[in-house]
């Protein structure tokens, strides 16, 4: 996937996430779900270093067939994609303000 669509598509997702997000919770139908917005894996990760600067932060193994990836620019933009073996990537979220803290765990937490 190589053509301009997916960085549009990513500006209209992390825009009207919280759209999606409350008709996906009222609407219960199949046909009110949003579509799935992925594309190849390279080609996903180059636009969100172009449009937002967002590079690699962290990644975690959801299964054999999966990892979570979390990208996050200086500004505190961030997307979370999902990417499974077959060179996939599908985003899960997207948003801002994204601040690293190290949490301590304290005894019985």
């Amino acid at each position: 996937m190589k053509s301009a669509a997916f960085p549009v598509i990513v500006v209209a997702a992390a825009t009207s996430l919280a759209v999606m997000a409350t008709t996906a919770w009222s609407e219960s139908t199949a046909e009110s779900q949003p579509e799935p917005i992925c594309g190849e894996r390279n080609a996903v990760v180059k636009s969100l270093s172009d449009q937002f600067n967002e590079r690699p932060q962290a990644v975690g193994m959801v299964d054999k067939d999966a990892v979570m990836e979390l990208f996050v620019s200086e500004t505190g933009s961030w997307t979370m994609l999902a990417t499974g073996t077959d060179g996939i990537s599908c985003l899960v979220s997207s948003g801002e303000a994204w601040q690293n803290k190290s949490a301590v765990i304290g005894v019985g937490a």
